[in-house]
C-alpha cells in the first residue's frame, strides 16, 4: 500500500513539478513578448526619427546645391540689373570717333559704345532720345574721350565746334585738271580716278549738251563730302551744284551750255566783281554787231590762256596767239566749243543777264586792282590798251 502511494506521490510530484515547469516557460514567453514589444515600440521612434533626420539632411543639402546653382546662373542678370549700364564720366584721353552721313541714333551709340566712349548704346539713345537737337548731329570726326557719360557724349556731338571734316575749297576759274588736283590734295583720292571717273558723263550726271566734256561744270565752292566718298560721288555732286547755279540764273536748259562758256570767259577775264555784266555784254556784241575787221572775233587773252595751258602771266605773247586750237578767239569766230574754266555763281548771273550798253573793247589797265576799261571805238581802246603796255612795262616780269 506504501509503495503506490509513493510512486502517486513520485508521479504525483514529478506530473505537479512538469506542469510547474510548463506553466512557467509560457508565462516567461509571454513577459518576454511583452518585454520585446516594448523594446520594439522604444526602438521604433528611433527609427523613425533617424529617416527624418537623413530625410532632413538631404533635402537641405538638394536646397544648398539648387541655391549655389541659381547663384551662379543668376548672379550675372541680378548684377546687370543692379549695375548702371552709363559710365559717370567725364571720361579721359581722347578717341576719335567719325558719325556717317545717314547715321541713326542707335548707329551712333553702337559706334561710341565699339569705341569705349559710352559704356552701352542704349544709354547714349536714351539720352538723345530726351534731347530733340540730337536729330541734327551732323556727320564728321569728332573727338571724345573714354568712359564719358552718355549725356556727356551727346554734348561733344551736339556742338559742332567739335566736328572736323575733311573740307575741299575750288575756287573759281580753275580748268578741270587744277580741280582734279586740288581735290586730291583735300580727299586724297588720287587724281587718276578723277580724271577716270570725269570720263563717264552718266554717273556724274554730265548733261548731254556738255557732249562728255566736263570742263566748266565743277562748280567752284567748300565741299564737305562723306568720308570715303569716291571720285565718281564728288564730281556728280559738283556737276549737280552748276546745274542748281544754273536753273536759279533763270537759264533755259537749251541755253545753258551756251551760257556756262561766257560765264567761264567772264571768269577768266575779270579779277573784280564789278565789271562781269559789262565783260558778258561786250562778248555779245562781239558776237551781233556786223561790219568791222573784229566782227565774231572775240580776242579774249582767257581763251588763248587755256589753249596753250599756261597761266601765271597777263596777256598773251604773239606766238600763243598764232595757236591753231579751236579755244584761240583771235584767229576762230564765235565761242570756244566748251568752257574754258569753272565759272562761279556771279559769272553765270553776268552771262544770264548782261549789264545794257554798247561797248566793243575792254582791258584791264591794272591787273593788281583788277582796274578795266571798256569802251566802244577801237580808238578809244587803243588808248587804254597804252596804259595796260605802261604797267607791262613797270611789272615786265608779269607780262
Amino acid at each position: 500500500m506504501t509503495k503506490p502511494h509513493l510512486e502517486q506521490s513520485i508521479f504525483g510530484g514529478q506530473h505537479d513539478g512538469a506542469h510547474d515547469v510548463d506553466g512557467g516557460t509560457q508565462e516567461g514567453t509571454q513577459r518576454d513578448g511583452t518585454r520585446a514589444q516594448a523594446r520594439a515600440r522604444t526602438r521604433a521612434p528611433r527609427r523613425r526619427h533617424g529617416r527624418r533626420r537623413g530625410i532632413l539632411v538631404v533635402a537641405l543639402v538638394i536646397v544648398a546645391v539648387a541655391g549655389f546653382a541659381a547663384y551662379t546662373v543668376l548672379r550675372p542678370v541680378v548684377s546687370g540689373l543692379m549695375e548702371s549700364n552709363d559710365y559717370p564720366g567725364p571720361g579721359a584721353g581722347q578717341v576719335k570717333v567719325l558719325v556717317k552721313d545717314g547715321d541713326t541714333g542707335r548707329g551712333i551709340g553702337t559706334t561710341l559704345e565699339k569705341a569705349g566712349v559710352v559704356k552701352s548704346a542704349k544709354a547714349f539713345l536714351d539720352a538723345a532720345s530726351s534731347d530733340p537737337r540730337s536729330a541734327g548731329i551732323q556727320p564728321g570726326t569728332y573727338t571724345l574721350k573714354s568712359q564719358m557719360s552718355a549725356r556727356g557724349a551727346l554734348a561733344v556731338l551736339l556742338d559742332s565746334a567739335n566736328r572736323t571734316v575733311p573740307r575741299v575749297t575750288i575756287r573759281e576759274g580753275l580748268w578741270k585738271n587744277e580741280v582734279f588736283a586740288a581735290l586730291s590734295k583735300g580727299t586724297g583720292v588720287p587724281v587718276a580716278q578723277y580724271a577716270a571717273a570725269a570720263k563717264d558723263p552718266k554717273a556724274i550726271g554730265l548733261p548731254a549738251a556738255a557732249k562728255g566734256n566736263v570742263e566748266g561744270y565743277l562748280f567752284p565752292s567748300t565741299y564737305e563730302f562723306p568720308a570715303k566718298a569716291t571720285a565718281t560721288q564728288q564730281l556728280r555732286t559738283m556737276v549737280a551744284k552748276t546745274t542748281s547755279e544754273l536753273q536759279a540764273a533763270g537759264v533755259a536748259e537749251s541755253a545753258r551750255e551756251r551760257t556756262l562758256i561766257i560765264a567761264s570767259i567772264v571768269e577768266g577775264e575779270v579779277s573784280g566783281g564789278a565789271d562781269r555784266g559789262k565783260v558778258a555784254r561786250v562778248i555779245e556784241n562781239r558776237l551781233r554787231t556786223k561790219g568791222g575787221p573784229n566782227y565774231g572775233l572775240l580776242q579774249m587773252d582767257s581763251t588763248v590762256h587755256y589753249a596753250v595751258q599756261k597761266r601765271g602771266r597777263a596777256g598773251t605773247s604773239n606766238a600763243d596767239r598764232q595757236s591753231a586750237s579751236p579755244y584761240n578767239t583771235y584767229k576762230r569766230q564765235g565761242l570756244p566749243p566748251a568752257p574754258i574754266n569753272s565759272p562761279g555763281a556771279a559769272s553765270i548771273k553776268a552771262a544770264a543777264s548782261p549789264t545794257p550798253g554798247s561797248w566793243l573793247f575792254f582791258v584791264t589797265v591794272d591787273p593788281d586792282t583788277g582796274e578795266t576799261k571798256f569802251a566802244t571805238t577801237q580808238a578809244d581802246h587803243d588808248r587804254n590798251v597804252q596804259e595796260f603796255q605802261a604797267w607791262c612795262r613797270d611789272h615786265s616780269d608779269r607780262c
